[in-house]
């Protein structure tokens, strides 16, 4: 990877039990590395963090903590300082107040989103030891954009749940001992992008084998995806697999399903948020959505579709748009908004459908919105509000090669064609005209067009985004429906492409045999709920009166409700294709009408449709015999009587059933009302183990400063002990009252000292000094700080010179005297000598 560019950084995010993994890990990392090293942790915010000296004891590499405004520099270790959130202004740090309330603060997810927009494919996220799920957004914001993301392998962790969470997340890339990381770092940072030659037959053998496994295990074809998005994405697998030739990765692949799901969601490009391209949605709600309400004024019941929804911001957006729109108009009449969400990803629908984001999304939310339609979460995050969730339905679907959802008011793909080729954004735009009403909205991205398709969609003015549906002959959108994954194909540059006229023929053909001798078919699942129609179906169904019922025994026609039921209960049981011929219709005068042929055929269980029921009807002449009037036959007409007493039974009992079905119904809302309570006290009581738990935190990580620092306390004590006995000096500390403070072992000799005697009034203790003014003599020290001196006798005839210093804190501050005991008896007893022989002399 090239070294040009701005300092590359990596972040490294611990919280309990964090301290030793940060020291294994900045231990083994050479001092010319390159990178700048940020330490991440949760830190007291009361308290005067200690972190930088104890990092600097393991690390050659100088320790800081960091400042506003302090340039990002190479071979360096940052410490974020307390109580304060770290971003980046260019190539300095910005520090930042604290988000969220105290419990709830993620600093370590707030920088690393910030890394991964400064640093892009150059950051680097470590998670190391801790509580909670803090780091977990940022290492998937890291990766999305092409960063290293690295996890500590959770049995080595003192506390696992942060590394933990992460992995679950799939958001990790490489999970290690600390003390592996900074040589895998390196392997990564060396690593060269790989060259991909376009022309190679054995390179292009090995990109159909990568998608074809691909298609085999996940169901997504990857072929029609842009090659350069393509092989950017398996470069950076390969790279962190150390595979130099794309063909020795195809043989990873081979042998390993899970690395061919990491590359699948390395493939899925997931970047998302709420209200993308703000001018977009403000013309959505000021023009677009008013004059959709205007064009239904009784009301109406909208449909919409968001393909790609990922995580599901953009969908949540068209509902919160759809709700202020009815907000600041308040019509009179009904209006609903139904959304079907999908994505191939699916644990991003899962994510969707639960509707919980982190506190990012502030960016983009009006504070307005984040009151109306969101609440709080106990991480800090919000939730989605209920009613809106239950306005969208999630679901897995490959709008590649699954069917489209149809009659929609409003189809919103953003930013999803500019990853496909050319080839297939022709098939989809087509698609979604076929899918939307007319006069319908499709909103795209900021790169996305409808090509060439003038007559499918027109822009609306003021906007290059939003395009109405227009109606469009048969023919143009020939090519509309995809009825199966095509197979894997990879179209290269150097390749010619040339128009098929032949397809294009046999497309037309048999869109005229589907249009004019296909029979009309409706698709069902086993409960008899309507899935798809195909063909007119008018004469068979209609929907029945009140509340919308898309059931085929609601929808029947008076005398094909029970001949449906058989067909439908007998295709379930696998019977095979049923079929009922010459079924007679009747008019409302009794008169037969119509004759048809029923068949029913259950979709194979390895199929996409699988648990699905296809019907088909088919019209046919009605018989000469059937033409002729009711017969007056006594026995015939009694037996028509005791049939339509059985379909009277029959509907009775069908709708009994119905109704327990509603019963059934109202009593599991009523569970999950119960559940959402639980769930409620659930969640109010995870908040509190939180805020127990982020405290828990702070003192783990205050305790290990401290025992730090008591460790370094009893070695200074240590040797100022022994320094003050190696002086054969007795010593007496006094504080402010003349209370003893400490003494050396020399001072027993002068005063009758003991342990217990430490804060006793030095008046106290008996002593063998001929001296009753000392307690004055440091009372006046105390008050002038001038030192004095005096030679005193002893009781048992000895001589001290006595010195009263006064005693000054590291802070300059006086605090007591200390009193220094020097023996001059020796010396006395030579001067008494000395004069006794001078006397003598004399």
């Amino acid at each position: 990877m090239p070294d040009g560019g701005a300092v590359p950084v990596v972040g490294i995010g611990a919280s309990a039990g964090g301290f030793d993994p940060i020291c294994e890990f900045l231990a083994c990392v050479p001092p010319a590395s390159g990178f700048a090293y940020v330490v991440i942790q949760h830190l007291d915010p009361m308290h005067k963090a200690l972190l930088p000296e104890l990092l600097q004891r393991v690390t050659s590499m100088p320790v800081r903590e960091v400042e506003d405004g302090m340039a990002v520099e190479a071979a360096h270790v940052y410490v974020i300082p307390p109580n304060h959130d770290l971003g980046f202004d260019g190539d300095r740090f910005a520090v930042l107040p604290p988000s969220g309330s105290r419990g709830r603060r993620l600093p370590i997810d707030s920088f690393f989103q910030a890394l991964a927009v400064r640093g892009n494919e150059r950051a680097v996220a470590i998670v190391f030891s801790g509580m909670g799920e803090d780091g977990t957004l940022g290492l998937r914001a890291v990766r999305e954009r092409g960063g290293l993301t690295m996890a500590q392998l959770p049995e080595s962790a003192r506390f696992d749940p942060m590394p933990a969470s992460a992995i679950a997340a799939k958001v990790v890339d490489i999970v290690a001992l600390p003390g592996e990381m900074s040589a895998r770092l390196a392997d990564w940072w060396r690593g060269e992008p790989t060259v991909f030659p376009a022309d190679a037959a054995v390179h292009r053998n090995a990109l159909q084998q990568l998608f074809h496994l691909l298609l085999k295990q996940t169901g997504a074809d990857f072929s029609d995806y842009k090659q350069s998005t393509m092989l950017r994405r398996i470069d950076r697998r390969m790279q962190l697999r150390q595979c130099a030739a794309l063909a020795d990765y195809v043989a990873v692949l081979a042998g390993n399903p899970v690395e061919i799901e990491l590359l699948f969601k390395e493939l899925l490009i997931g970047v998302t948020n709420f209200f993308r391209d703000a001018k977009v949605w403000e013309y959505l709600m000021a023009t677009s959505l008013p004059q959709l309400l205007a064009a239904h004024p009784d009301g109406a019941a909208f449909k919409a579709w968001v393909p790609a929804c990922s995580t599901g911001e953009e969908a949540y957006s068209l509902a919160i748009a759809f709700n202020e729109v009815l907000e600041q108009q308040r019509p009179t009449a009904r209006y609903t908004l139904q959304i079907f969400a999908t994505d191939l990803d699916g644990d991003a629908i899962d994510r969707a459908r639960q509707g919980v984001f982190d506190a990012g999304i502030e960016d983009h939310v009006t504070p307005g919105q984040l009151q109306r339609y969101f609440i709080p979460a106990e991480n800090g995050g919000y939730t989605i509000r209920k009613d809106v969730r239950n306005t969208i339905i999630f679901a897995r679907q490959n709008i590649i090669s699954d069917p489209p959802f149809t009659k929609l008011d409003i189809l919103c793909c953003r930013n999803l064609l500019i990853y496909f080729t050319a080839k297939l954004q022709e098939q989809l735009i087509p698609l979604f005209h076929y899918a939307l009403k007319t006069g319908g909205l499709l909103m795209l991205g900021s790169a996305d067009t409808p090509g060439h398709f003038n007559e499918l969609f027109a822009p609306m003015s003021g906007t290059g985004r939003i395009y109405r549906r227009l109606d469009a002959s048969i023919e143009r959108v020939a090519n509309y429906f995809p009825t199966r994954v095509s197979s894997v194909s990879i179209p290269f540059a150097s390749e010619t492409q040339h128009p098929s006229m032949n397809g294009n023929l046999q497309s037309q053909v048999e869109q005229q045999l589907l249009k004019k001798h296909a029979p009309a078919a409706v698709l069902v699942n086993a409960h008899g709920d309507i899935l798809y129609i195909h063909g007119r179906t008018g004469a068979y169904l209609e929907p029945a009166a009140g509340k919308a019922n898309w059931n085929i025994h609601a929808m029947a026609r008076e005398g094909l409700r029970h001949e449906l039921a058989d067909l439908l209960k007998r295709a379930v049981q696998g019977e095979g294709m049923i079929a009922v011929r010459g079924l007679i219709q009747r008019d409302d005068a009794g008169k037969p009408s119509q004759a048809l042929d029923l068949t029913a055929e259950a979709m194979p269980g390895d199929g996409p449709l699988s648990g699905s029921v296809l019907l088909t009807f088919a019209s046919v002449p009605l018989p000469p015999e059937k033409r002729r009037s009711r017969s007056s036959n006594p026995h015939v007409l009694e037996l028509e009587q005791q049939l339509a007493q059985a379909r009277l039974e029959i509907k009775a009992v069908r709708d009994e059933m119905q109704a327990s079905r509603e019963e059934l119904k109202s009593a599991n809302e009523e569970l999950q009302s119960t559940n959402e309570e639980l769930q409620s006290t659930n969640e109010e009581l995870t908040t509190s183990k939180e805020e127990m738990q982020s405290l828990n935190e702070e003192l783990y990580t205050v305790n290990a400063e401290l025992q730090s620092k008591v460790d370094d306390l009893s070695l200074v004590n240590g040797d100022m002990k022994n320094l003050l006995n190696s002086t054969d000096v007795a010593t007496i500390f006094l504080d402010g009252e003349l209370r003893i403070r400490r003494y050396t072992d020399r001072s027993t000799q002068i005063y009758k000292l003991i342990p217990g005697d430490v804060h006793r009034p030095l008046s106290d203790i008996v002593n063998d000094l001929q001296y009753p003014e000392l307690e004055r003599d440091a009372q006046e020290v105390l008050r002038t700080l001038v030192f004095r001196e005096r030679q005193i006798p002893t009781h048992s005839g000895g001589w001290y010179t006595v010195r009263i210093m006064p005693y000054r804190t590291v802070e300059n501050v006086i605090d007591g005297v200390v009193v220094t005991f020097i023996n001059i008896s020796e010396s006395k007893q030579l001067e008494m000598q000395l004069r006794s022989m001078q006397r003598g002399l004399d």
